[in-house]
C-alpha cells in the first residue's frame, strides 16, 4: 500500500525543513561565532554602539529577561503558539469546505445531517 500524493510531498516538504534547521548547525555557519545565531536586534544594537558609543536609546524594552536561554524560549513559544493559530485557522477552513461539499450533496445522503430530521 502507497503513499498518496499528498503525503508524499508534506513528507518532502518536512525533510526540507528539518534539513534547512539542522544543516547551518551542522555546519557552523553563522557571522558570529561566539553566539552564531545572534538575533537581528542584538547585531543592530552592536552596530550602533560601533558607530556611535554616546548613543541613547529612546525607548526601553518593558521586560527584560534574565538571560538568552529564557529569552529564546519565550521566543521559541511565541512562534509554537503562532504555529498553532495558523494550523487551526486552516483546519477549521477545511473542515467547513468539506462540510459544505457534503451538504452540497443533496438530501438523503449519508453524512447529511438534515435527512434524519
Amino acid at each position: 500500500m502507497g503513499m498518496s500524493r499528498n503525503a508524499k510531498i508534506n513528507t518532502l516538504l518536512l525533510l526540507v525543513v528539518a534539513a534547512l534547521a539542522v544543516l547551518p548547525l551542522a555546519l557552523g555557519l553563522g557571522e558570529g561565532k561566539e553566539e552564531p545565531f545572534a538575533g537581528a536586534d542584538a547585531q543592530a544594537e552592536a552596530a550602533i554602539t560601533e558607530l556611535r558609543p554616546d548613543y541613547e536609546p529612546w525607548f526601553t524594552p518593558l521586560y527584560e529577561p534574565p538571560s538568552g536561554e529564557v529569552e529564546s524560549a519565550l521566543f521559541a513559544l511565541q512562534a509554537a503558539l503562532g504555529a498553532g493559530v495558523l494550523a487551526y485557522y486552516f483546519g477549521v477552513r477545511r473542515g467547513r469546505r468539506q462540510g459544505a461539499a457534503a451538504a452540497g450533496a443533496g438530501p438523503g445522503t449519508p453524512g447529511d445531517a438534515r435527512a434524519e430530521d
